[in-house]
């Protein structure tokens, strides 16, 4: 495998913004995203250049990690954000203590299937456990087989946790972790 992963880096927005409008057209983003194609295309410049700048190489409570091919195309990513104890996450649930949460997976198909997707969570789980996490956890939908496969084949458990989907009525998704060990 010749791919160098690392952190994005600030400037790199236009490349950032590329992969995940690539990723929005992949055909389960409807379960693995919350946004469409449609919704993230008509954002401005200012807010991939924003956006990117928070989970950039050096930022604190996020990092972005990418999957860089010899030629310079990114072919793959995912975002580790931090939440801390006393907070409430995105679904409105309480954060009891100090965990990574990890969003926006993706590998363009055709470098899937060649461990590049284990090699992005390895250096996301380190990324964690080195900001001092005491857990990592992400939340799938429960009818996206292809990743509740993958979760629980690099170590993820189902919490327990069911989130309902204010956006999709009657779809959920499930809370898989991963503690420190």
């Amino acid at each position: 495998m010749n791919y160098v992963i690392r952190s994005v880096r600030a400037e790199e927005w236009p490349a950032a913004k590329e992969l995940r409008l690539a990723a929005l057209r992949d055909p389960v983003a409807h379960l693995a995203f919350l946004e469409t194609y449609d919704e993230a295309v008509a954002k401005p410049d200012s807010f991939w250049q924003e956006r990117t700048a928070r989970v950039a190489e050096g930022a604190a409570g996020a990092q972005q990690i990418i999957a860089e091919a010899p030629d310079g195309t990114w072919v793959g990513t995912l975002t580790v954000l931090l939440e801390e104890p006393g907070t409430t996450d995105w679904a409105g649930f309480p954060v009891e203590r100090k965990q990574g949460h990890v969003v926006g997976v993706f590998v363009r198909p055709e470098e899937r299937g060649n461990g590049l997707t284990e090699v992005l969570f390895d250096a996301a789980l380190e990324w964690a456990w080195a900001a001092g996490a005491e857990r990592v956890r992400l939340i799938v939908h429960e009818e996206n087989g292809r990743a509740l496969r993958f979760y629980r084949k690099v170590g993820f458990e189902p919490s327990g946790v069911i989130v309902p989907l204010a956006k999709r009525p009657g779809e959920r998704e499930l809370e898989f972790v991963i503690e420190r060990g």
